[in-house]
């Protein structure tokens, strides 16, 4: 375990999330004893992964595609735009299997204490995607915090005039809450009573 390269294995499975010291030298552990079965095809997929997966440029997702499969997907609704705070909230709206129309990632939030203003945010890409596509309505789904409401009254200001129906998810969604820790029925339930931003 003295080794520099062990150190720096746990050093760098430390960072990942959900992970600290502790975890991260049962996983290295895990994974210099079963090399050929768990850590070569680890590396495989970490490494075609870096190679491969990219932004999409239409809504800000992952994907091996400049234009991810949900943007290219003929059968969801090009009418409705859903706008959330970042990638994984994106995936958790898909894991409730009750939405079917468009997204659009933010990369954020608005927070003065953080010092991330509209510049650092997607918000160019958005209005101009909202400009140049018929959206009869945009959803915010944003987590349910200060810097959440904030961020989802900013926005509205810039889209309104050009997106009919304007709303946001419904009750169900604790405050405080982040969708990507949110399970699936509460995310549905969310969605479902959304409710429209005056």
């Amino acid at each position: 375990m003295n080794s520099d390269e062990i150190q720096r294995l746990i050093q760098l499975l430390s960072r990942l999330p959900g992970l600290g010291p502790r975890s991260g030298r049962r996983a290295a552990l895990h994974l210099l004893q079963k090399k050929e079965s768990h850590m070569a095809p680890l590396i495989e997929a970490i490494s075609h992964a870096y190679r491969t997966i990219q932004t999409c440029q239409k809504c800000f997702n992952l994907d091996s595609h400049t234009t991810c499969s949900l943007c290219r997907d003929p059968k969801r609704d090009p009418h409705t735009l859903c706008i959330v705070e970042s990638v994984s909230d994106l995936w958790a709206m898909e894991r409730s299997n009750t939405y079917r129309g468009q997204y659009f990632v933010l990369g954020g939030n608005l927070s003065a204490m953080l010092g991330v203003g509209p510049d650092q945010l997607n918000l160019q890409p958005l209005i101009e995607r909202v400009q140049t596509t018929q959206f009869i309505e945009a959803i915010f789904a944003l987590s349910a915090t200060l810097d959440g409401q904030t961020t989802m009254h900013y926005v509205h200001e810039r889209i309104s005039p050009y997106v009919e129906n304007i709303s946001s998810l419904a009750h169900g969604v604790p405050v405080g809450g982040e969708l990507d820790y949110l399970d699936d029925g509460t995310l549905s339930t969310a969605l479902t009573h959304r409710y429209k931003v005056a």
